[in-house]
């Protein structure tokens, strides 16, 4: 289903921006009003599950903590398995790891390394809320390949487009959004 350009305005206008969050001059996209709202999460879910139903997906995979919002509902919809990526230390079993840059320093996010060896040559698709930058976009997906799977493509609801982070992205796999925003 393609969202018309009301459906997708009903989707901005159900995301809180609330300014100044975590630092001065950010405006910070809440996606908890939208979550809260059983018609526009339906409507994102829904969006999501009909662009990939035919998508021999299968495994869906969230980085934490607001794709996991998203990501187990859509794996559900589709029929397929649900993978998390973590943060460092948050794991409990063998994980692998890819580091990547902050404004100040590196982060760090995991996988386990067993995460898709139920299914050879699988197929993930990775989502989060929203991209920014893409560093954790970019530092999960890499994480999906040294684990053993391809990565289809990488989705979010939310696009800032001026900051980037699509591009990124656009070097390791198909890029997705259902809101491309300017902003911060």
């Amino acid at each position: 289903m393609k969202l018309s350009e009301s459906q997708k305005l009903f989707l901005l206008e159900s995301i809180r921006n609330v300014p100044d969050f975590p630092k001065a001059g950010v405006q910070f996209k809440d996606i908890t009003t939208l979550t809260g709202d059983p018609k526009a999460f339906k409507m994102v879910i829904d969006h999501f599950a009909e662009r990939y139903e035919n998508a021999k997906i299968d495994f869906v995979v969230g980085a934490e903590s607001r794709g996991f919002i998203f990501g187990a509902p859509l794996a559900m919809a589709l029929g397929v398995g649900f993978v998390p990526i973590r943060k460092r230390g948050k794991l409990p079993y063998t994980t692998i790891s890819e580091k990547y840059a902050l404004e100040y320093g590196f982060n760090e996010v995991q996988i386990h390394m067993d995460a898709f060896s139920a299914i050879k040559n699988a197929r993930a698709l990775f989502i989060d809320d929203l991209i920014a930058t893409g560093g954790t976009a970019e530092a999960s997906i890499k994480l999906v390949e040294k684990a053993g799977a391809k990565c289809i493509e990488a989705c979010f609801v939310i696009n800032l487009f001026a900051l980037g982070g699509a591009d990124a992205v656009k070097r390791h796999t198909s890029f997705y959004s259902i809101l491309d925003i300017d902003g911060e």
